[in-house]
């Protein structure tokens, strides 16, 4: 009830900020639970992953220094955050996503780089995926980087990618690791392109550390 409550909040927001966003390829979605996953470019595009994929609600990870704080606790976990230790992720960070995908109402949104600041995909999304026995969705975030840059109203695209189906008889070693990895690059990719050609992701904290060397 309070995740439906604050999405509406929270798009209501967005749209007098920044206008309609505009949402390429919605019939990728399946019906059922899946793990999306996309670049992590900005710190508001699972906001905008979540709205562009409704009426579907999602879980997602969050660091656990945001639960030591009560406000944010109590937030987190009624938009169904759960907590993750980054630098040293136990089992968990594993099987609290799987139970909630298998338990079929809620998807998950997840980054493979992990951070907005690097470009190396991760493993974790397909390993998760393959035990919850849900599809892996590509999907891409273009559109301002900052909070100031929603109130210039650049335009904000979300494009979904066709799903990524992971075999069970595929075994999740380096090899198959890496065979997962390119077919979600591949994707993300092709849906940048599809969207604007000249397209080039440029991190702004790189961009502002360049400027005061």
């Amino acid at each position: 009830m309070f995740y439906r409550f604050l999405r509406g909040v929270v798009c209501t927001i967005l749209y007098l900020v920044n206008g309609r966003a505009r949402y390429v390829n919605q019939d990728n979605l399946p019906e059922g639970p899946y793990v999306l996953v996309g670049p992590h470019r900005t710190w508001f595009d699972p906001v905008y992953f979540a709205m562009a994929a409704y009426p579907r609600k999602f879980s997602f990870m969050a660091k656990e220094e945001l639960f030591q704080n009560p406000i944010f606790r109590w937030l987190l976990k009624h938009v169904n955050g759960f907590p993750v230790n980054r630098d040293h992720p136990g089992p968990s960070a594993i099987k609290t996503p799987v139970r909630i995908l298998r338990q079929g109402d809620l998807s998950l949104i997840m980054f493979p780089s992990g951070s907005r600041h690097s470009n190396e995909l991760k493993g974790g999304a397909a390993v998760i995926a393959k035990m919850a026995g849900v599809p892996l969705v590509p999907a891409v975030y273009q559109g301002p980087l900052t909070f100031k840059q929603l109130f210039t109203r650049k335009p904000v695209t979300i494009a979904f990618g066709k799903p990524i189906e992971i075999d069970r008889k595929l075994k999740l070693n380096e090899e198959g690791q890496a065979q997962i990895e390119q077919q979600m690059q591949a994707a993300f990719d092709q849906l940048d392109r599809e969207i604007d050609p000249t397209f080039h992701y440029v991190d702004v904290t790189e961009k502002k550390d360049a400027h005061t060397n």
